[in-house]
């Protein structure tokens, strides 16, 4: 199976994924944080909602900079209604969809730098930094995104299989 593809098939399975959770996040919570250490609900959604786009980075161009004009697209999306919120998430989709079905495994073999100003954060493959920087990290956020939701007394959906709130194992 070619990488592409298999991006392709885990973008999906992984926007759905992000879909059933971000559906659930309550409006008008946005500041709302389980802790004073903890990142704000508002944020926290607009990151899942948003991560897939940063496969366009990765895959059309050689590096990113924290520090460069070009960060400040990255801003957290400020929304008020899950509608705009899932907006968001099919934006990035897409995004992320047209960069992997025009890319080659080739090109995904190369380096991809992560940068802040001058230090380099990491060097690797734009394959190994799809992997780990965008899906096992929006994996991550999103299990956090699950916990924020029962804590706001949302229903949790089941993504990797059966939650409390939906086919629980008997």
């Amino acid at each position: 199976m070619k990488m592409t593809d298999f991006f392709l098939t885990e973008l999906e399975r992984e926007a759905n994924s992000s879909r059933l959770a971000l559906q659930r996040v309550p409006e008008g919570h946005n500041d709302w944080k389980p802790h004073e250490k903890s990142m704000p609900l508002g944020y926290l959604a607009a990151l899942v909602a948003t991560m897939p786009s940063w496969i366009i980075s990765m895959v059309k161009q050689d590096k990113f900079d924290m520090k460069s004009p070009e960060a400040a697209q990255f801003k957290p999306l400020e929304w008020r209604t899950r509608v705009e919120l899932l907006a968001a998430l099919d934006s990035a989709v897409a995004g992320a969809r047209e960069a992997l079905q025009t890319t080659t495994d080739e090109h995904l073999s190369t380096n991809w730098k992560f940068m802040v100003g001058e230090h380099v954060v990491s060097d690797s493959p734009r394959h190994t930094v799809i992997a780990d920087s965008v899906f096992s990290h929006l994996a991550h956020h999103r299990g956090q995104l699950t916990v924020y939701l029962r804590l706001n007394e949302a229903s949790v959906p089941a993504l990797y299989g059966p939650s409390a709130d939906e086919g629980r194992f008997n």
